[in-house]
Order: C-alpha cells, then structure tokens, then sequence
C-alpha cells in the first residue's frame, strides 16, 4: 500500500495492527510515485506501507484500508510470500489470527 505521508500510513498501519488484520505494518517514507490518473500525469511523493498478514484475511485488510485511506483508488496489492522463515511465519500466525478479533 502507498500513503500520501506518513501519519497516514501511520493512522492506517496501527489500525490494522490493533484490529488483528496484519501483523507487522513496515513504513517506509521517501517514495516517488509517476503515474497517470483522470488522465493526468501525476509525480507524487508517497510512503510505501508494507504489511503482512494471512491469505484468507486479505478481503478484510483490503476492505479496511479502503475504508480508512484518503485517496480515491488506493494502491493494495497483495504479493504473497513464497517462502518466509519458519519462525516469522508463526510469528504472524500468531499475531494475525485465522479471524479478525
């Protein structure tokens, strides 16, 4: 996910973490978005929200960050993990429960 700054992707990220819906919400500020909208040329600043959770709470992650973000189409894609360490991996099996608390 992109944010416009970072107390949004910060207002986003503790949310979801509160809300059980990810575990870990990673913020990295400093990015250059170029992209077209309206039909635009748009060169955004952005901070780029990295956020890991289950595959089956994905449709509820996407739905609360829709619900929380500014932007009209906000930037969610899912890119799953092919491999991740075991130790991480139930590390967010047990910060992310298989339903949102």
């Amino acid at each position: 996910m992109t944010a416009p700054d970072a107390e949004m992707a910060a207002r986003v990220g503790r949310s979801v973490v509160e809300d059980r819906l990810a575990a870990c919400v990673n913020i990295v500020p400093g990015v250059r978005s170029i992209y077209v909208f309206d039909n635009k040329l748009c060169d955004e600043a952005e901070v780029l929200c990295v956020l890991k959770t289950r595959r089956a709470l994905y449709p509820a992650l996407r739905d609360r960050i829709t619900a929380l973000h500014p932007y009209e189409v906000p930037e969610i894609v899912a890119v799953p993990a092919s491999q991740a360490d075991p130790d991480y991996a139930a590390w967010v099996a047990e910060c992310v429960p298989p339903q949102p608390a």
